[in-house]
C-alpha cells in the first residue's frame, strides 16, 4: 500500500472516510495534513504519506508479524558473516524487525556503514590534515599538529563536553566513542541503550563492539523511526531515503542499493 498527495482512488476515499475528511477519492492538501496529524498522534514518521504501517494502523487491520526465526537467514550465508546471521533473530525480536524490507534494508545500511561489519570501533588515527579536513572547527594547525595520530586524545577533544560526555580531561569522549556497525556515539546514546541489555554498558562500553555490533545498529534505526520508512518498498527512493537519514547524506548510495538488492531478493 501507497497513498500519496495526487492520487485518486477508491483507496483514497477509504481512507478518507477513516479520517472524517471529505470522500472525493482525491488525496490533496487536506487529506494530507489529516494523515500527518493522525500519524503524529499514533507516534509515527509524520511525512503524510500512507505505506503499509499507516494504512494497517488506520484501517484497523492487526497484522501477525513474522517471527524471527521465519526469516529465511540460511540464504544469507557467504553474503554476510555468521557471527551476524546468529544475532539477527535475538536483535529482530528486540526492536521490531519484523519483515523482510525492514531486515534487508537494516542489513545493507550497516554493513556498508562497518565496512562490510568489519569495523566496530570508530577509527580516530587521524593525521593533522585529516583533523583540519573533518573537524576544523576543533583545530588549528597547530593543535592539529599535537594531536595527530593520537586517537584517545582527538576523540576526548571532539566528543569532550557534548552528547552527554564530560569536558575534554574527563575522557569520556574517548571512552564513548563510536562503537557498533553503524557507531552509537556518546554517553546519552550508551545510557539510553544500556536500559535494552542486562550488562551495564557505562561501565563496560566494550560490550558495543563486541556483544552488541548489530544490537545497536538496530536500537538506532528503532531510536529514529527508520522502521517506517523502510515499510515504504524496495525502491531506490525508499534506500535513499533511509540513508539520508543513517548517513545524513548519499555517501555511498551505489553500494547500499547493490546489498539492499542483494539481501532482498536472497530473503524474500
Amino acid at each position: 500500500m501507497l497513498l500519496k498527495k495526487g492520487d485518486n482512488n477508491e483507496d483514497v476515499k477509504k481512507l478518507q472516510i477513516k479520517l472524517g475528511v471529505d470522500p472525493i477519492g482525491n488525496f490533496g492538501p487536506k487529506t494530507e495534513e489529516a494523515v500527518k496529524t493522525w500519524q503524529r498522534a499514533n507516534g509515527l514518521d509524520d511525512d503524510g504519506v500512507v505505506g503499509n504501517d499507516t494504512w494497517n494502523k488506520i484501517m484497523g487491520i492487526v497484522i501477525t508479524p513474522p517471527t524471527p526465526s521465519s526469516f529465511k537467514l540460511d540464504k544469507l550465508k557467504g553474503h554476510i558473516p555468521d557471527s551476524v546471521i546468529a544475532a539477527i533473530p535475538d536483535t529482530a525480536a528486540k526492536f521490531n524487525i519484523t519483515n523482510v524490507l525492514r531486515l534487508a534494508h537494516f542489513l545493507a545500511q550497516a554493513g556498508h556503514e562497518s565496512g562490510q561489519f568489519k569495523a566496530t570501533s570508530e577509527n580516530l588515527n587521524y593525521s593533522s590534515k585529516g583533523l583540519l579536513g573533518i573537524f576544523p572547527r576543533y583545530f588549528t594547525p597547530a593543535l592539529a599538529e599535537s594531536y595527530a595520530r593520537q586517537p584517545q586524545k582527538i576523540a576526548n577533544r571532539v566528543y569532550g563536553g557534548r552528547m552527554g560526555n564530560g569536558a575534554e580531561a574527563t575522557g569520556d569522549g574517548f571512552k564513548f566513542r563510536g562503537r557498533g556497525y553503524i557507531q552509537l556515539t556518546g554517553k546519552d546514546n550508551y545510557t539510553q541503550f544500556d536500559t535494552t541489555v542486562p550488562e551495564n554498558i557505562l561501565a563496560n562500553p566494550d560490550l558495543i563492539s563486541t556483544k552488541y555490533a548489530l544490537m545497536s545498529a538496530a536500537w538506532f534505526f528503532d531510536k529514529n523511526k527508520l522502521w517506517a520508512i523502510c515499510d515504504k518498498g524496495a525502491d531506490q527512493g525508499t534506500i535513499t531515503a533511509v540513508t539520508k537519514r543513517v548517513n545524513g547524506g548519499t555517501i555511498g548510495l551505489p553500494d547500499r542499493i547493490k546489498h539492499f538488492n542483494e539481501y532482498y531478493d536472497l530473503l524474500k
